[in-house]
């Protein structure tokens, strides 16, 4: 009896000691944080170039089994890629800096627009209560507060991404090892891993690149797709900021289902201070893009590569959204991935055991 009681108090003690250590540990973070930091922004080039390898090596691959000798294969694709990035920033970066610039300058005007109309609907609805109407006003100074925030963080970051041009123009060397030596990174991942783990860690990684693999990759290209079709037809119609406009359309539709919803809502707030013919062309656009999207592009390039309940799919993007914003948005479906996938294995593992 009295060893049982020791027992437990020796976990409860090593409980203690725990939450102890991360108490005084997240307490200290003045000492680790800044290095963290440190860290984190040396390692970025690495992560991104990891990411782009991982886009990249299964359409290498499938060239090469086509016939073309696998160094020619590496090459040809690196310099599509490369270069079709590199063309589009020399052509499109300006622009997009420009229209940005222009649009934190017009907004003021918009707000005055869509504030005349608010005084339209206050005196056609003067029999409602004042609370009303003062909720209207408070409601178009936070937009107001929220799209000058956004702007200037995305100015921000653009400059910041001019500061650290440096440390991003590395990014294409890196991706050309990582693709030439991929074998070799494979087999320095699988030396320094656990030999008991080998045989487990290699199908569980398989089985997050067959389901995540093509729906990253599907997503990757369906969104510049729709990024490219929504700015021509933007600009086709003579909609202002068709360039900030149709990335901003490309990089929500990575959202599922919220996506579209947010990219359209900045195309037909503009719209709608210009004209309503001009906020009717912008919606049959958006709808045009979704029938293209869910019709052609998506099963064609996406495929049903998640079987995942489309309720649970809702579920990870509103905890995505509450915990990481618009970032948790777009990584949510790919942690649902692998979350689904690992209780898969640990079930397996433990009916096996």
């Amino acid at each position: 009896m009295k060893d049982v009681s020791f027992r437990w108090f020796y976990r409860y003690g090593l409980l203690l000691l725990a939450l102890l250590c991360i108490f005084l540990f997240f307490k200290m973070q003045f000492l680790w944080l800044p290095i963290l930091h440190m860290v984190l922004k040396a390692m970025l080039p690495f992560f991104i170039a990891a990411f782009i390898t991982y886009l990249l090596h299964p359409i290498i691959e499938k060239t090469h089994e086509q016939g073309l000798p696998r160094p020619l294969a590496i090459l040809l694709i690196y310099l599509i890629f490369f270069g079709g990035i590199g063309y589009g920033l020399y052509k499109g970066f300006p622009l997009f800096v420009n229209q940005l610039r222009d649009l934190n300058e017009q907004l003021p005007e918009f707000t005055d627009t869509y504030r005349n109309w608010v005084r339209s609907i206050h005196d056609q609805t003067s029999t409602l209560p004042n609370g009303i109407h003062d909720k209207i006003e408070q409601s178009i100074d936070e937009i107001e507060e929220t799209l000058n925030r956004w702007l200037i963080k995305i100015m921000e970051g653009l400059k910041a991404i001019l500061n650290s041009f440096l440390i991003l123009i590395i990014i294409p060397f890196i991706v050309f090892y990582m693709l030439k030596d991929f074998s070799l990174i494979k087999k320095a991942v699988a030396y320094i891993t656990p030999k008991k783990w080998h045989k487990q860690g290699k199908r569980f990684l398989q089985d997050v690149n067959k389901s995540l693999g093509n729906y990253i990759r599907g997503q990757f290209f369906v969104c510049v797709i729709i990024g490219l079709v929504a700015t021509t037809s933007l600009w086709l119609f003579h909609v202002p900021y068709a360039l900030l406009l149709g990335i901003i359309i490309g990089v929500t539709n990575i959202i599922p289902y919220f996506g579209p919803i947010i990219g359209a809502i900045p195309a037909a707030v503009i719209a709608a201070t210009i004209s309503v013919k001009l906020v009717i062309t912008v919606i049959i656009i958006i709808f045009g893009l979704q029938f293209l999207e869910g019709n052609i592009l998506s099963p064609l390039i996406v495929g049903k590569s998640l079987h995942i309940h489309p309720l649970f799919i809702m579920l990870a993007l509103l905890l995505g959204g509450e915990f990481g914003g618009v970032l948790g948005l777009i990584v949510a479906v790919p942690i649902l991935v692998v979350i689904k996938i690992s209780i898969l294995h640990l079930r397996s593992y433990t009916l096996r055991h």
